[in-house]
This record gives C-alpha cells, structure tokens and sequence, in this order.
C-alpha cells in the first residue's frame, strides 16, 4: 500500500503542486479579506454591547450554513471558479476572529485602560500602543482557528471549479483510489499544520518585522494571482470536463487532436470540474471554452425540452437547435457509443430472480434496497420515470457515484443506477437490466462550444469533428477499465486510441 501511495504521489507530483497553490491563493484572500472585515468591525462595536452582540449572533448563523448550500447560493450571483470559493470560506472564518477580537479588548484591565488616558494618549494612540498589543494572543487565537477552519473547507471549492487540493479528493472517491484520497487529506492536514505553526512564528516576531513578512507574503500571492490574471488574457484553448475517468480521456482526446490541427496552440485543461450546471455556467462566463456534453443531458437538464425524439440523430439535431438559439452554443457531431442511464443488480441476484429487465423489479419490489447518485435521483429521466413508468416503489438512499458501486459490492445495496459505459460494471460482475421501455434517452458526447468561439477557430471545430462517429461503447468501456482499474493516466489511454485509429498524424508524442 505505501508503495502504491509513493508511486502515485511521483506521478501526480506536478498536479499536486498545482492543488497546492490554488489552495494556497484561496485560503490566502479569504483569511486577509476576513481580517480586514472582523477585526475592524469588533474594534468599532466593542464600546457597544448590543450592537456586538448583534454581530456576534449574525456571524454565528452565518457559521451555521452548510458550505455546500453556501455554494449553490453563490453561483447564481458570481459564477463559478475562485470568487464564491473565497467569499464562502470569508462568511465561515468571520465569527472566530470577530469573537476572538471582542473579548481580547473588552476583557482588559481597566485599570489599564485608566492609565493610558492619565497619560493623555488619544484614542488612536492608545488602541495601537496598548489595547491591540494586550488583546493580540486572543485575536491570533482566532486567526488561527480560522485559518485552520478555511484550508478544511476549501477542499470543496474543487466542486466548483476553483481547484485545490480538494480535487485529489474527489478524484479519488470518484476512481475508487485511496492513495489520491489521502494525498488530498494529508496535504490539507500538512497545511493545517505549517500555516498554524506560521502565525504563531509571526506572533513572536516583533511587530515592524512581522508586517514585512505578511507584506511580502501578500505581495507573493497577489504576483501570482495578477501573473495568472495577465496570463489568461492571451487566448487559449481551456477545455474542461466532468468528474470522472471517462471526461478526462475525452478532453485529452480534444487536445490531442487540437494540437495535430495546429501545433502551435495553447491548450489548458481542467479535468474533474464539476456537475453539469457547473461547466456549463462555465462555458457560459467564458471561464472554459470547450467540454464533452451528452444530447440527452442538454434536452434533459440543459435545455429542459418538453419533447424528447426516439431516434437519436432528431436527438441530436433537437439540441443542437436549442443550443444556438436559446445559448448561442455550437454543438458539434456526437461520438457512436450511448452512454445511457442503467439500473444494475449484481448478476447472481438476476440469476436468483430471473432478472432480465427493468419491469421484472416489480415481482420483488419488497427485497430491493437501491443506492443511486443524486443527480439520478432527481433527474426527470432518472428514477422519477423509472417509477413512473415501471410502477415501481422500493427505499434508495443517495450516495456519490463510486459509492454505490462498493456499496452493491459489500452487499449494502443491491440495485444501483450506472452508466453504460461504466467500466465497474465489468470489475463488480454487475448486470444491467434491459429498459424495455425505452424510458433512457440516447446519450451520445459531442463537444460544446459558444458560437462566437467556433466562428473564431474554425481549425478546433475542424479537429474535434474527426472524433464525429467513432468510439463505440465496447472501446469506451475499456478506456474507462484501464483508467480506473489498471491505473493507467487518461493521457496515455486517449493517446493510445488516437494512434490506434489514425488520427495522430504530426501529433507531439
């Protein structure tokens, strides 16, 4: 296992470096930009008890929201990316220092206080030279438990799109791997630990000295965040896609195929994104130009299509349509392979049950307990027509989608929903129950675009198109199997089918 773990660090050391420092940059603002906002509003507030304790109340609530709900409330408002990720780690490191700043200056020694104004010091004389300085422990205190709080809890600005090293862990619990799970952990724990031992050295340092240091170290993280700022203003290609091993091979399967188009192009891309909504408000505020979206996932959830067509080229004409009209979007052609919506019991449990299809559920209704993503959950082409169509009722908990696999292994479940293309299917001996009824729609990938974007590289539309046809489910299963079970880098395996299949020609090896 450690050396599973060693191997694994080696090989996504230039990533976790990169985790490291978006990390870094977010904890960074949200902690400054917390400070400047507590620590100046307990200094005002603590001459008056009741308008603190007002304060105290709104931060403490504020506290009390679940960061994931913190999240999608922010999205609406300010996109996706670093922007909501700092603004929701300010909201939750504003009560430890606020708090901690009110009692270090209400707790001092009047007899203190009564000193200074003997000796005639003003008032901003004497918060300086005496009431910070005798409240600074307590008010550290509070930016240490802060800053503590702030690196936990922005493992989750991966979920949208922001980075970090969040993006080890969800990777890891998307791909069933606990080395990248505990690279992620750890780092953020080691963190914890640096950063906590950090304020502590900058406690004792005198205070000329330790204000030199933070400039620096602001001047540091703001270079960086301008460098990056400037750096993005010079058009690149940004290709991003979904959680997940398949997305991944894709938008490597993009890049690939951009660079045999030209060379000379600058691609970046941003695997393990996010959900649908996400790289889609993604596409939309420019953020990313290009990610892998399915025909049904655009009339389903996209475009909300009130009719959804049987064949699957009218699938695809439909939401292309709807895309340039209602988005000004490009979708260009669709790969072979559907990777439809399935539901899978192990496969000795079909065989006990003589399982063939969906509609058999209905005869053992009583012995199923399900465990389902909760995107399937919710989807209007998810569980609600299963049952709705089936006439089938049976308890599901909700669970991240690599969980209900291990959760039908262990015996914990024994339906799930899954992907077709799903290479757990094959690692768990799972068998996917026939839709009878055709209550999945077809799901084939193309590449999304705004029009605008397409209009500007013809040469990438060009590119990506040669993808149109090819790939069937058998050959996608296998990517994915090689992927997540023979832990070989989606680079390498889309390299691979590219070459295979001729479409590499002048590629960079």
């Amino acid at each position: 296992m450690l050396v599973g773990f060693v191997d694994t660090l080696l090989n996504r050391k230039e990533s976790l470096l990169q985790a490291l420092g978006q990390h870094l940059e977010i904890s960074f603002w949200a902690l400054l930009i917390s400070v400047l906002i507590a620590v100046p509003l307990a200094i005002w507030v603590r001459k008056y008890k009741k308008i603190a304790a007002f304060f105290l109340q709104i931060t403490g609530i504020l506290q009390t929201i679940p960061s994931l709900a913190l999240l999608g409330l922010l999205i609406p408002f300010v996109g996706i990316g670093k922007v909501p990720a700092v603004i929701a780690l300010v909201v939750y490191a504003l009560l430890p220092i606020f708090q901690n700043t009110y009692v270090g200056l209400t707790e001092i020694d009047p007899s203190v206080e009564e000193a200074a104004d003997a000796m005639g010091m003003s008032l901003p004389r004497k918060l300086f030279r005496v009431e910070l300085p005798i409240a600074m422990p307590v008010i550290i205190s509070g930016i240490r438990t802060s800053m503590v709080m702030i690196i936990g809890t922005a493992t989750l600005a991966a979920l949208i799109g922001a980075g970090g090293l969040g993006s080890f862990i969800l990777l890891g619990i998307d791909r069933n791997n606990t080395d990248l799970i505990l690279i992620g952990a750890i780092s953020a724990a080691l963190l914890a630990i640096i950063t906590s031992f950090l304020i502590d050295f900058l406690q004792k340092m005198a205070g000329k000295h330790a204000l030199i240091l933070l400039s620096c170290l602001a001047i540091l993280v703001g270079g960086t965040s301008g460098y990056h700022a400037i750096t993005q203003l010079n058009e690149k290609v940004v290709i991003a896609g979904k959680l997940g091993a398949e997305p991944e091979i894709l938008i490597n399967m993009y890049r690939d195929l951009i660079h045999v188009q030209d060379p000379r192009m600058s691609v970046e891309l941003q695997p393990n994104f996010g959900k649908t909504s996400f790289l889609f408000n993604a596409l939309k505020s420019n953020q990313i130009n290009i990610y892998p979206e399915f025909t049904g996932t655009v009339l389903e959830t996209l475009t909300h299509s009130k009719t959804t067509p049987s064949n699957p080229w009218q699938i695809y004409q439909l939401a292309k349509q709807q895309l340039a009209t209602d988005n000004q979007m490009t979708y260009l052609k669709p790969m072979k392979y559907n990777n439809t919506y399935g539901i899978a019991v192990r496969t000795q449990f079909a065989k006990r049950y003589h399982l063939k299809t969906i509609g058999d559920l209905q005869s053992i209704q009583g012995k199923l307990k399900a465990g389902m993503s909760l995107e399937f959950m919710d989807r209007p082409d998810g569980l609600k027509a299963i049952k709705r169509q089936y006439h089938v009722n049976f308890p599901v908990k909700g669970m991240e989608p690599e969980l209900r696999y291990r959760a039908i292994h262990e015996g914990k479940v024994n339906v799930i929903d899954c992907y077709s293309t799903d290479s757990e299917l094959r690692q768990y001996h799972l068998t996917v129950l026939k839709d009878d009824k055709r209550v999945f729609p077809t799901y084939q990938g193309a590449p999304l675009m705004k029009t605008s974007f397409a209009k500007r590289h013809p040469g990438v539309v060009h590119a990506l198109n040669r993808l149109a046809d090819h790939i069937t489910e058998k050959q996608i299963q296998q990517m994915n199997y090689e992927v997540n079970i023979k832990k070989k880098s989606p680079a390498s395996v889309a390299h691979h089918y590219l070459n295979q299949h001729h479409m590499l020609k002048g590629a960079p090896k």
